[in-house]
């Protein structure tokens, strides 16, 4: 959904992705498609269960080997086919060309390793360098994302939870990755050093030139931090856009209900208005929008079978819904 077609440096494309337990069949994703610019930022946003993390973990081909499959769809990056890669080949593109930050450091580091010999093992593992070149390596990392390398020998559970995604950011960065995926990085810390560490990422990921696709469910996160937003509902991607035009011209009716449900220090209003309802059973989609039994401007055809057409707003970005017309009317 890049402007320029020509060349984006990440192409995904009708993405499938499923999940087996219990006989039965969980639709993760369900068609996903998006591109990214090298060097831009792309936020991921929706509620829990919206597929976010599984199209991370499809780029990085990190989904269990087992009671998951990739059903069907593209994944380039930078002209490469990533889905059609061995796992030999594929282990020289994590690290090297793609990194991730989880969403908890408490379970991303090894409570029994040196917060340093974790990094160095990363530098070690992705390039052709000395003992002593790596720990270098390691101990600039440390001092990059503000922490002393003489804590190089300390443990995890020497460091605050700010302080170990400190670590974790400094472990997905030391090879300088191209594409930087960071799945929910500040959910685990308070309100403080969120900040703090979204201020890292964001200068480091300039400092590095890296593209980054962030997964969250903080809309100011996105506002402070994101080029571009897909606003993600069970599994598929429901509008897209630039951040100016998101957040000034929300089309979709849960995008419209996000926004509502945010407290904001200059309205009137006493309460929030949060979507009425629950996302739908990823076993059991609805036939046609799935948004279609939490939407106020619900009709027949939105209830169809087939998959609801993209549509271009007034100010050029995309939406995927039958009454977006009638949405935006009411909304002005």
């Amino acid at each position: 959904m890049s402007e320029n077609m020509n060349s984006p440096y990440l192409s995904v494309k009708d993405l499938f992705v499923e999940y087996y337990s219990n006989d039965q069949t969980v639709k993760a994703v369900n068609g996903i498609s998006f591109e990214m610019e090298k060097g831009s930022v792309l936020g991921l946003v929706g509620e829990t269960g919206a597929g976010k993390t599984t199209v991370a973990k499809s780029i990085l081909r990190i989904l269990p080997d087992f009671g998951c499959q990739i059903k069907s769809g593209e994944i380039y990056l930078d002209g490469q086919d990533l889905l059609s890669l061995k796992e030999e080949e594929m282990r020289q593109i994590r690290g090297n060309k793609i990194a991730m930050i989880f969403q908890d450091p408490m379970t991303a580091l090894n409570p029994v390793m040196t917060v340093g010999d974790q990094i160095f093992e990363v530098v070690k593992l992705h390039n052709d360098m000395t003992d002593e070149q790596c720990k270098a390596r390691a101990e600039e990392m440390l001092e990059t994302v503000g922490i002393p390398k003489e804590r190089y020998e300390e443990y995890p559970h020497q460091f605050s939870g700010g302080m170990k995604q400190r670590v974790v950011i400094a472990m997905a960065l030391a090879c300088d990755p191209d594409l930087l995926l960071a799945d929910e990085p500040t959910t685990a810390l308070d309100v403080t050093i969120q900040a703090q560490v979204l201020d890292l990422i964001r200068d480091l990921q300039k400092k590095f030139n890296s593209s980054m696709i962030l997964i969250t469910h903080d809309m100011g996160v996105v506002a402070t931090t994101c080029d571009n937003v897909a606003i993600t509902y069970a599994g598929r991607i429901i509008e897209y856009g630039n951040k100016e035009q998101i957040f000034h011209h929300p089309t979709h009716p849960y995008t419209i209900g996000l926004f509502g449900a945010i407290p904001s220090m200059n309205g009137d209003d006493e309460w929030l208005h949060p979507i009425e309802g629950l996302p739908p059973d990823p076993t059991n989609l609805p036939v046609g929008c799935s948004f279609s039994p939490r939407c106020p401007y619900v009709t027949d055809v939105c209830r169809q079978e087939g998959d609801v057409p993209k549509r271009i707003t007034a100010d050029g970005h995309i939406c995927f819904c039958y009454n977006m017309d009638k949405v935006g009317k009411e909304e002005q």
